[in-house]
């Protein structure tokens, strides 16, 4: 599956913000991505300043962490979101010409 950069990042942002408990290996799963390419977007993330990492240090699974967006990445996270849902309207757009289109050929026939 092709995903580009930055739906790869609104989804993560999007995961973190509802599941910030959600493990690694389980973001990866939902994310359709790599554990390692995940791990370099949480640490690409974490040094822009867009996430903070925190493990639970009273957990009995000291590899146990949380995600959590920081005001920043609240802020890019709606950036995103507006950017993404102008581009689901735009294709949304684009499929419903490509239909009309063909409903017209075909009533045409």
């Amino acid at each position: 599956m092709n995903i580009n950069k930055n739906t790869i990042l609104f989804n993560l942002l999007r995961r973190i913000s509802s599941k910030p408990e959600t493990s690694q290996r389980d973001m990866a799963n939902s994310l359709d991505i790599s554990l390692g390419k995940l791990n370099y977007c949480l640490k690409a993330l974490k040094s822009k300043g867009l996430i903070k990492i925190s493990n639970f240090r009273k957990s009995k699974n000291k590899l146990g962490y949380i995600y959590l967006l920081t005001p920043k990445g609240v802020s890019h996270k709606t950036q995103l979101t507006v950017s993404f849902m102008k581009a689901k309207l735009k294709e949304y757009d684009e499929l419903k010409k490509e239909l009309e289109q063909k409903k017209n050929t075909l009533h045409k026939k």
